[in-house]
């Protein structure tokens, strides 16, 4: 049964209008105007108990909307959203038990307390077991590196040392679901891999389902193995990382070092069908060639193999397109003509009825008339 489930979700916000000005505040004052802002639109989705979800899309694509549905702050305008079987918003209370939230930008400690203080503190909200919290005080202060950090108020630590005092305090009472907003917003190499290493031990020995929102694709590659992207409040993709890497990442570059200089101007190679020379170098002394091939028309081994037959090579590298070219190619709509060549090559027909369809061929309301919630 899913931990989180997501029918229909819409979220509208009523937009003040006004013209530039001390006229057009006035007007504004006495004649107010509004404008309906769709920020989620009609979204479905479902998380069962344990997953590690990549919840991802530019800049106002509606992530932390939805965020703020999950969690209960916002109540949905339209559609339905349960977690763990309760309504968030309505169950506020109930709801905010078993969930934790950590968002990069803002924190949940005392600013002027000292770590160890504002620890206990939530510790007394949540109705933690002293023994236990004991016991996770001590966990997390040898995996998250606090035991320097616990007689230090937070308004004196670093970027890095506030994000794993979030992160203790999020997970001191053992949340079911944890959503994690820019969790490593700004942080160097060393905690950043830490951090992951937290998140993972939690997952993994607790079974802590986590839903991750981050411009960080290295934390989706990381943590993930499902990632659903949002586009101006729509869902466009949800599915295996894996699987979008096999649709859109389908070129590899292969670069090898070679004994002799092969730099020389009207040097000809032969090369396989689906491979083309990126670079022989920039110079005659160069010994580097770089290829790139289609995985689908050829093979890495293919095209090794032709070109050792024409050059001594000492070393090769094969590489692979990173999740983050991948998405910038969805995101400049690569998603959008694949499904409509699939759709022409399955013969479909114009939709009709007033009604939209989401990718994945879905019928839902049009979002024009939707009632905007408080």
């Amino acid at each position: 049964m899913p931990i989180i489930r997501v029918d229909n979700l819409t979220k509208v916000y009523r937009i003040n209008q006004k013209d530039p000005g001390l006229s057009g505040a006035v007007k504004a004052l006495f004649r107010p105007r509004h404008i309906n802002k769709v920020a989620v639109d009609h979204i479905h989705f479902s998380v069962e108990p344990g997953e590690v979800v990549g919840y991802i899309g530019v800049n106002g694509a509606g992530k932390s909307t939805t965020i703020k549905l999950l969690t209960g702050i916002l109540m949905p305008s339209a559609g339905q959203v349960q977690v763990m079987g309760r309504d968030p918003h309505r169950q506020r209370v109930a709801n905010a038990r078993d969930i934790g939230v950590v968002f990069g930008q803002r924190s949940q400690l005392w600013w002027d307390l000292a770590l160890i203080e504002s620890l206990n503190l939530v510790a007394r909200i949540y109705d933690v077991d002293p023994a236990r919290y004991k016991q996770l005080l001590d966990q997390f202060s040898e995996t998250l590196e606090l035991k320097d950090l616990l007689r230090v108020p937070i308004r004196n630590m670093s970027l890095g040392q506030k994000m794993r005092a979030e992160l203790a305090a999020t997970l001191i009472h053992e949340p079911k679901v944890v959503y994690l907003d820019e969790p490593t917003i700004g942080l160097d190499l060393i905690v950043k891999e830490r951090i992951r290493e937290f998140i993972k031990e939690q997952n993994r020995t607790k079974g802590t389902t986590v839903i991750l929102t981050t411009h960080d694709l290295g934390d989706i590659e990381e943590l993930c193995r499902r990632v659903i992207i949002i586009d101006n409040g729509r869902l466009i993709y949800d599915g295996p990382i894996s699987t979008i890497k096999d649709r859109f990442g389908k070129y590899r570059t292969i670069t090898f070092d070679t004994l002799a200089p092969v730099g020389q101007p009207g040097t000809d190679f032969n090369i396989p069908e689906g491979a083309e020379l990126v670079t022989n170098g920039h110079s005659a002394e160069d010994r580097k060639l770089v290829l790139r091939f289609d995985r689908t028309v050829t093979s890495a081994s293919r095209v090794a193999a032709s070109l050792m037959n024409e050059v001594e090579v000492t070393d090769f590298s094969l590489s692979e397109p990173g999740l983050a070219s991948i998405i910038k190619q969805i995101y400049n709509g690569a998603l959008a003509e694949a499904e409509v060549s699939e759709a022409d090559e399955a013969g479909s027909q114009p939709l009709s009825g007033g009604h939209d369809q989401d990718v994945f061929g879905r019928y839902c309301e049009p979002s024009e008339g939707v009632e905007t919630g408080p």
